[in-house]
């Protein structure tokens, strides 16, 4: 989960490095309509910093997003002040409601850490779906396409601050451990540096694809977008 300190530039950060947060959007809105037309109303799970929001906000209407940190979510409320935003476990969250779409991107998915919590999120998932909603999610990695011992850095500037960041990613049996620094500057602050490990499991497509099944989904694979990890799209069997 990200903390307070990394939570600032986290949205800077990926944009930055090339992440268009309305393109994906544009995407994953794309694939609801082509099986729900008429879809009206959207939940984003894990929805961080609140990056697609506002596109879903547009393209859909009413848009809701949950996610587990706090930081990220106090960023979101200043920048989506009208959007209804919850804290929540994925693995476990239940907001009495339901919506056309419920989606979980940019493969916070992966942060689970077992096949049984995968089953559980995605149960979670399709029960705050209406009976003729879409779920969608974004995988992290399979096994197969997982390059392991990945490095990569990158270095910005937002408002008075330069953050550096470094990262080493590595496999560990069936999941990736990636560790993360940052050098960050200011002429406030300083120079201030911390480290944060982020792990993710590795599932399988079929790992997947059982998951949702057994949340009573039918699923389907759309290979290639959202940075090449595609998306699982689930409707009701």
């Amino acid at each position: 989960m990200y903390g307070a300190d990394s939570a600032k530039f986290y949205h800077a950060q990926h944009t930055a490095r090339g992440k268009d947060y309305r393109a994906e959007a544009e995407t994953v809105v794309e694939q609801i309509h082509a099986r729900l037309p008429g879809a009206a109303s959207v939940l984003d799970v894990a929805c961080g910093t609140g990056g697609h929001l506002p596109a879903f906000a547009e393209l859909i209407g009413h848009t809701e997003g949950i996610d587990l940190s706090e930081p990220m979510l106090d960023i979101a409320r200043t920048d989506l002040p009208h959007v209804p935003l919850h804290v929540g476990d994925m693995r476990s969250f239940d907001l009495g409601r339901t919506f056309d779409a419920v989606t979980c991107l940019f493969a916070s998915i992966g942060y689970v850490s077992s096949r049984a919590e995968l089953h559980e999120t995605v149960r979670r998932l399709a029960l705050h779906t209406n009976p003729t909603g879409v779920v969608v999610v974004e995988p992290w990695w399979f096994p197969e396409t997982f390059i392991d011992r990945w490095v990569s850095s990158d270095v910005i500037e937002w408002e008075d601050t330069t953050v550096a960041r470094a990262t080493h990613t590595v496999r560990e049996g069936d999941t990736s451990r990636m560790e993360v620094h940052y050098l960050q500057a200011s002429p406030a602050g300083g120079v201030h540096y911390f480290t944060e490990v982020h792990r993710a499991m590795l599932f399988s497509r079929e790992e997947y694809e059982e998951a949702f099944e057994q949340a009573g989904l039918r699923p389907e694979y759309v290979p290639e977008v959202q940075s090449r990890r595609g998306l699982f799209i689930g409707t009701r069997r």
